[in-house]
């Protein structure tokens, strides 16, 4: 008889989640310092501190909106699909926008209005950037935790 379990993706520890999170925030780091600092005629390092300011934030932000996220799915029951990871993409970007614009216009001098604009750009990125990172992240961890299983002889139920 062969045993079987159903996949949970919101069965997460906290060393996973830490793992997400700065495997998210390193990767954004390394494609966000370059092209701001050029796009903005800054230095890279300026850039590069900024963005990991932005980055601790988002880290913790980050795992704690997961937590809930995770929460709030196992309370109502829906899947993950594409159009949720879009919602979860879009909330998780305007908390951070409230954090982030503030922060931007005190480190680089300037006023709240040019830190929204910047701010404004980089959230166009980070809206597709997490929403591929996390799509993928998802699959990956699936079809990771199946071949797992399967070496144990466990069916795995989506």
């Amino acid at each position: 008889m062969v045993r079987s379990i159903i996949y949970d993706p919101t069965d997460r520890s906290i060393k996973e989640r830490i793992f997400h999170a700065l495997m998210f925030e390193i990767l954004a780091i390394l494609i966000t310092a370059p092209m701001a600092a050029l796009l903005m005629g800054q230095s890279v390092s300026q850039m590069g501190v900024l963005t990991i300011m932005f980055a601790v934030i988002a880290l913790l932000c980050n795992m704690i909106f997961n937590f809930l996220f995770d929460l709030a799915q196992r309370r109502m029951g829906f899947k993950r699909t594409i159009k949720v990871r879009i919602l979860h993409t879009i909330l998780f970007e305007f908390s951070f926008v409230a954090i982030s614009v503030p922060l931007a216009a005190w480190w680089l001098s300037m006023g709240l209005l040019e830190a929204f604009i910047l701010d404004f750009g980089l959230t166009v990125f980070f809206l597709i950037y997490t929403f591929v990172f996390n799509y993928v992240y998802d699959k990956l961890r699936e079809q990771l935790f199946i071949k797992k299983m399967a070496r144990q002889g466990v069916q795995v139920k989506l």
